[in-house]
């Protein structure tokens, strides 16, 4: 192992630890002390350390089971540059520290104990030792179904547990093993399978007549006008236009570009990273930001990522020095999990790092904090965070559909490596966050590389602009559970059989179970026919990422995973049974009277006082410290993002992207959410999503009212009681809503394990909806930002689509107070917001409105 060392300060040195298979010679030497000084001059780079006289020096570093992101990417640069024999390279950081500092409290803020370690001494082999757990079969035949009882972590309730047992027993009579068991409960969790919005709800002792799903689905029968994608991929889309763009003559070669005219539909997909980025903030929230990613590539036959919004909720901050009146500081957090600050600047640090590695902007999106103990004595607050993730896309007309797998097509996945991270994460996030054992809530969070999701992404973009000879017949993300759950959704119909030891792995020490199950990222699955494999490895290989032909398609509707190291099956599972014939569950709850009282403020309050509290609040004051550390531009098709004006404030309503570089299509997307106001009245609540979605995006002028689609993510709680009873009511009057003024959701996701054990109490996040809606755009040129554009030779004008009422149930100005109130803001006539959204179109249309805003949180006065 060669060492090298590169002194960034007076208190701190890189040092770089190299593995080879063989001696470098001078030149070579030369060569890689020039890739490490990074820029700076090759003499920067020492061979031997620095140490201050009279400093402690303490070692930080990746663990070295696993190859660590900057590994793979700078191992690959150095196979470039012809050093073929550099295997591994890890950076650790000695810090100089100066007397009386106290070594184990430096240790603890300086490195994320998931992925870095002290080094005692420095390294001479990343070498461990560790032997791979071997595979073992659950005792059903011996123990019945309570052997499932003894494995920590799962997420099966009584009725998967007795589901399970009587197919292996009674239609394989055999005993699983922990590989078919773990997989199972990853394949099946309700972040997976999303169990609830398709069980049967029975409130009060009455079934109710429809599944949450057929609810939300029904605005879309009843509205479905421009739908072409809905429910059925990991994106939803919309109807676009022809639009010219610029692709290579010679797509997967070196090549001169040219323009071609093609027919682009626009994408959306939304969903969250809570449960990882509570645990830990930046892996979680950028692996969220990478997962989300994925789900626009791997729509259809392929996507093209455009743009992403971002959202977190948080508990109060507690901001050290700065005393907020209704925070309060004695609030008790769980030690498992991130502060609420860290939660809040980490996470968003995490999301924007992504985006700027792989080169996608951050456009729009909010925050908020909550912390509120009621007056039932119920406390809620987000101490289980919110980390929301939307992306806004495009896909070519001619790839919109998936094709069925054909048996002895290939089963291929391209990506990064495996590693031992992301263990469980689909069981694990749909938990209640506190029941699990920590140490497995760490394992479930995984580790982003954007760098390798550019490479994938690459190879994605290649084959789409293939147009009709686009190799690809089939893609799915790899996401919870791993290549378990990516592998299944290719063949779920058809079935297919895989060898497990043509995984590529960046840890040696992994287990079977661990291979097939971690969710290691920037991965996806695909289906590639014999014919055409060849040319989809030869574009691999010239963008540098792995491709690994891991099966194929048998269509005997089985599913067998081979491992070659010693002739087992660890995995046999016929589909249909397992998945495809999964019966219906069942829910109860009761509903709970809210126990509210009517808002109270001082009545010496002031305007200006109060206008003080509320500019200080999370949801109302400046976002800067988020949208100023993330690229909004980048692709160079953003029209509108949230900064407006001379001054580059973060007011804006809406975002924009054209479709092309050289004309004006494009597309429209806005972000509508009032969770404090589901505490008072979750009826009201979602209708003010729904109307909150449209005041934003109206400033934008799209194709038409009724050519508006929405993504509906729902964080929630309904298996506490009464909480299933108030999603119910939420979710019907979402539908109403929508179905009134003409627009649907086409798709969504749903988090339903939103509370944290705090002790003795459960603690509950509040209900959020966030909508999401997107539509298309004749001429991105036609929007209005809030920013004045000729003060002294305007009017403003306000218009009211409350009919002057001012409720102030859910208010920030509440909230400021250490209050919900009792009477919420409400859409009391649709038909009026309607002819509102009208009216304003046809005024941007004719150039009329310079400016605009809606009013929402901290009232018109912040407007």
């Amino acid at each position: 192992m060669y060492h090298f060392f590169l002194r960034r300060n007076e208190e701190l040195e890189y040092c770089f630890n190299v593995e080879t298979t063989a001696p470098l010679n001078a030149k070579q030497l030369a060569v890689l002390r020039q890739l490490l000084a990074d820029g700076f001059v090759s003499e920067s780079v020492s061979t031997n350390p620095t140490h201050p006289d009279g400093h402690d020096a303490v070692e930080l570093g990746p663990r070295m089971n696993f190859a660590t992101a900057y590994s793979t990417n700078l191992v690959a640069i150095c196979h470039t540059c012809g050093l073929d024999e550099v295997v591994r390279i890890e950076r650790s950081r000695r810090y100089y520290l100066p007397p009386k500092v106290d070594k184990d409290r430096f240790v603890r803020e300086h490195h994320d104990r998931m992925t870095e370690c002290l080094y005692e001494e420095p390294l001479q082999t990343f070498e461990m030792g560790i032997e791979p757990e071997p595979v073992f079969e659950v005792p059903f035949l011996e123990k019945g179904v309570n052997a499932l009882l003894g494995i920590p972590g799962l997420a099966m309730d009584e009725w998967d547990r007795a589901f399970y047992y009587d197919y292996f027993v009674k239609e394989e009579k055999r005993n699983p093993t922990i590989v078919e068991i773990r997989d199972l409960d990853n394949a099946n969790s309700e972040h997976s399978r999303h169990g609830y919005f398709k069980g049967k709800q029975i409130i009060n002792g009455v079934i109710m007549p429809e599944t949450l799903l057929n609810i939300v689905k029904s605005t879309l029968k009843a509205n479905p006008s421009n739908s072409i994608i809905a429910f059925k991929d990991n994106s939803s889309g919309i109807k676009g236009y022809d639009c010219w763009t610029i692709v290579p003559e010679q797509p997967g070669r070196p090549a001169p570009f040219k323009k071609e005219q093609v027919h682009y539909h626009i994408l959306f997909t939304a969903e969250t990273h809570n449960f990882p980025t509570g645990v830990a903030p930046f892996p979680g929230a950028e692996t969220g930001t990478g997962g989300r990613i994925r789900d626009i590539q791997a729509t259809g036959r392929g996507g093209l990522v455009v743009a992403g919004t971002a959202a977190y909720c948080v508990a109060n901050l507690l901001i050290p020095g700065y005393d907020l009146p209704w925070e309060d500081e004695r609030s008790v957090y769980p030690a498992s999990l991130a502060s609420p600050l860290t939660i809040e600047i980490r996470g968003s640090d995490g999301a924007s790092d992504y985006g700027n590695k792989f080169g996608e902007p951050v456009i729009l999106g909010f925050t908020r904090s909550f912390d509120q103990r009621l007056q039932n004595g119920e406390r809620w607050a987000w101490i289980k965070p919110i980390m929301f993730t939307g992306g806004i896309g495009q896909i070519d007309a001619r790839h919109v559909e998936k094709e069925d797998a054909q048996r002895g097509m290939l089963i291929v996945q391209v990506g990064g490596p495996a590693y031992g991270i992301g263990v469980s994460g689909g069981s694990a996030s749909s938990k209640l966050q506190g029941e699990n054992v920590e140490e497995l809530d760490f394992n479930a969070v995984q580790r982003g590389d954007a760098e390798m999701e550019q490479k994938m992404n690459r190879v994605i973009r290649t084959c789409i602009e293939m147009g009709d000879e686009n190799p690809i017949v089939s893609i799915h993300d790899q996401g919870a559970g791993g290549p378990a759950n990516v592998l299944k959704e290719l063949v779920e119909k058809t079935g297919g059989r895989i060898e497990l030891r043509r995984i590529t792995l960046g840890d040696p020490t992994l287990s079977v179970l661990k291979i097939w199950i971690a969710e290691y990222q920037e991965r996806c699955g695909f289906l590639i026919p014999r014919g055409r494999i060849e040319a989809f490895q030869s574009i691999c290989e010239r963008e540098k990422v792995n491709c690994e032909i891991l099966g194929e398609v048998t269509g005997d509707g089985r599913f067998v995973v081979h491992d070659e190291r010693d002739d087992s099956t660890p995995v046999n599972l016929n589909l249909a049974k397992v998945l495809g014939q999964m019966p219906q569950k069942m829910f109860r709850d009761e509903k709970k009277e809210p126990s509210l009282e009517p808002l109270k403020l001082p009545d010496s309050l002031t305007v200006e006082e109060a206008l003080s509290r509320v500019l200080r609040h999370l949801a109302v004051g400046s976002k800067r410290f988020l949208t100023n550390k993330v690229d909004r531009s980048v692709t160079g098709l953003i029209a509108r993002q949230q900064c407006c004006g001379p001054l580059q404030l973060t007011v804006g309503d809406v975002a924009v992207i054209a479709q092309s570089h050289f004309q004006l299509t494009g597309a429209a997307t806005s972000i509508g959410e009032q969770p404090i106001k589901m505490l008072v009245d979750p009826k009201a609540g979602a209708r003010m999503a729904v109307g909150e979605a449209l005041t934003n995006i109206v400033w934008a002028q799209i194709s038409r009212l009724e050519d508006i689609k929405c993504s509906a993510n729902w964080m929630w709680a309904p298996k506490l009681p009464g909480e299933g009873a108030a999603l119910y009511d939420a979710a019907c009057a979402m539908r109403d809503l929508m179905i009134q003024l003409g627009i649907a959701v086409d798709g969504g996701k749903d988090s339903l394990s939103m509370a944290t054990r705090v002790g003795e109490e459960i603690v509950k996040s509040p209900r959020e909806l966030v909508i999401s809606a997107y539509a298309t755009m004749p001429d991105i040129t036609k929007v209005v930002t809030p920013d004045i554009k000729h003060p002294g030779r305007s009017q403003l004008i306000l218009i009211d689509i409350a009919k002057d009422q001012a409720r102030l149930g859910g208010s920030t100005l509440a909230q400021a107070y250490g209050q919900i109130g009792s009477d919420c803001p409400d859409v009391d006539d649709p038909d009026r917001l309607r002819r509102a959204f009208h009216a304003i179109q046809g005024l941007i249309s004719e150039n009329w409105i310079l400016a605009g805003h809606d009013i929402s949180d901290g009232g018109l006065i912040t407007t």
